[in-house]
């Protein structure tokens, strides 16, 4: 639905200067460490198309614990977080050190797994280094999760994982889901099993055409598909049990407000940041074009932070093709910056598929 409410242009009215405010001033909150490619399945949906064993080597430690000594002296620790992510982060037996040293210098910090590896053992390991908060994969029932995955075992080893995960209280978890034509139909059954696995936070996606994923065009959610799962999520918050929310990939016209905590706002290099595997520095680990702004390597960090990142704070270069003459740019904005290609051209928007 496209039609916004009277309350919603208001409250879209009163967001959108605080995003104006926000990339003005641009406080560093997230920091995605890509630490490696290796990965222990091969999914059909991976947007890095990260291979078992990768041509290019992990980043060393040490190399990614500089980066975060050259922005201590001109941030909080308290309020940026660092993500792990790869690849499968879980491939590396180093991440307690690198956990320890960030906890250490007083910065939270969290990883994204697919489960696979998330014994009680490296659970308990991981903690002790200072965990503070872990996101895993569920993609679907345990056939189409497998499906998905390539691997027989995935849907009970990520299940396992998040059952573990869920009794420790003391833990911020949520569990994300890539919502395709398959697993669509079996949201509420997945539903189900999250709450009775006691899961609290629960994150859905949709598959855009990139990476490996590119190669399998029934992963995208056509028109009433779409609405389907806005549908979905707006119930399921309603009802209370677990709180749902659609992921940051797009503006949704009249479903603004109802599917997330916030309107659609996309911080990639305004209140987002990465350090990719070969040393690029970027923006949300879920952009694969090109649009890195410097390199561990060669550049300082802060440096590029603070006076880098243009495309990503000025976005009226995005206004071309399906959007130059959008009604809805004003609160859009172009979408999210990973739904763009290396040219700048938007591969996806999920307003279109809405009614």
């Amino acid at each position: 639905m496209k039609k916004l409410s009277l309350k919603q242009r208001l409250g879209l009215e009163l967001h959108r200067q605080v995003v104006k405010e926000r990339r003005r001033t641009h406080p560093l909150r997230q920091l995605f460490w890509e630490c490696t490619w290796r990965c222990n399945l091969s999914c059909r949906h991976c947007g890095s198309d990260c291979k078992s064993a990768s041509l290019i080597p992990d980043m060393p430690a040490q190399d990614f614990l500089n980066v975060i000594d050259s922005i201590l002296p001109h941030v909080d620790p308290h309020v940026v977080s660092i993500i792990i992510t790869g690849g499968e982060p879980l491939m590396r037996k180093d991440l307690e050190h690198v956990g320890l040293e960030l906890y250490k210098r007083e910065f939270p910090w969290g990883l994204v797994t697919n489960g696979m590896l998330l014994t009680k053992e490296r659970l308990s390991s991981l903690r002790k280094a200072g965990l503070h908060n872990i996101t895993i994969s569920l993609d679907g029932l345990e056939d189409n999760h497998n499906w998905m995955r390539g691997n027989r075992q995935s849907f009970l080893r990520a299940y396992d994982a998040i059952k573990r995960v869920a009794a420790v209280p003391d833990l911020n978890f949520d569990v994300v889901t890539c919502v395709n034509r398959r697993s669509l139909p079996e949201l509420d059954e997945i539903k189900r099993l999250l709450v009775a696995a006691g899961v609290k936070r629960w994150r859905l996606f949709t598959i855009f055409p990139s990476g490996r994923a590119a190669q399998y065009p029934e992963f995208e959610l056509m028109g009433e598909e779409t609405e389907r799962l806005m549908r979905f999520i707006t119930e399921t918050r309603q009802e209370g049990q677990i709180k749902a929310s659609f992921c940051c990939e797009g503006f949704m016209g009249s479903y603004e407000g109802k599917v997330r905590d916030s309107f659609f706002d996309c911080q990639a290099g305004v209140s987002v940041a990465s350090v990719l595997l070969d040393g690029s520095i970027g923006a949300c680990a879920s952009i694969r074009a090109d649009y890195s702004q410097g390199n561990i390597y060669k550049d300082n960090f802060w440096d590029v932070w603070q006076n880098k990142y243009q495309i990503y704070r000025e976005r009226e270069w995005m206004k071309t093709g399906a959007c130059a003459n959008c009604s809805f740019w004003r609160y859009c904005e172009g979408n999210g910056i990973h739904l763009r290609d290396s040219d700048g051209n938007l591969m996806h928007c999920h307003l279109s598929k809405t009614n």
